[in-house]
């Protein structure tokens, strides 16, 4: 499994932004009926996810830049678990350098090399450019998975399996 880039918030102010806020413009008031079957489906795969932990949304570009980076250290798998914990169950700002560089420590970066990716534009630009990859390819949602070039977001297991069958053939 590898963990390509894509952003839901590209354009999110450093500071996040209301979640509360974003569903009420999208005519969803109600949030704890609205995160119930996300949450509930995970409960039933045995996930933990509470949603309403974290009541802002943040920019991801940083974290995704990381996550290119612990692919190679055979860390990746490892750091996007901590990351979705420290945003879903911690309500930490993911878009924070620093927030970063203290999850980033125990999955093979020191503070000092976390802080000079993230300053390195060439590696938001190239993050960005694997991102915009991802979106040409049909990714709109997270998560998303590209089973033999079959790109879909989310999906039943039944729909899995048929994407597996289809990359087999």
């Amino acid at each position: 499994m590898e963990h390509l880039p894509f952003e839901l918030h590209p354009g999110a102010p450093p500071e996040g932004f209301r979640i509360d806020e974003y569903f009420r413009r999208k005519g969803i008031s109600d949030l704890a009926t609205a995160f119930a079957r996300p949450e509930g489906e995970a409960r039933a795969s045995g996930l933990v996810l509470n949603l309403s932990k974290q009541p802002f949304g943040y920019r991801t570009v940083h974290a995704h830049t990381l996550l290119r980076h612990a692919r190679n250290r055979g860390t990746q798998h490892a750091l996007s678990m901590a990351l979705m914990d420290a945003n879903f169950h911690a309500g930490r700002n993911i878009s924070d350098k620093d927030v970063l560089a203290e999850i980033a420590a125990p999955h093979g970066f020191t503070t000092e090399e976390t802080q000079a990716i993230l300053a390195d534009p060439a590696e938001q630009a190239e993050t960005e450019r694997q991102t915009a990859a991802s979106r040409a390819k049909g990714v709109r949602s997270v998560p998303a998975f590209d089973i033999g070039g079959v790109v879909m977001g989310g999906g039943s297991e039944d729909e899995i399996a048929t994407a597996i069958a289809r990359a087999r053939r």
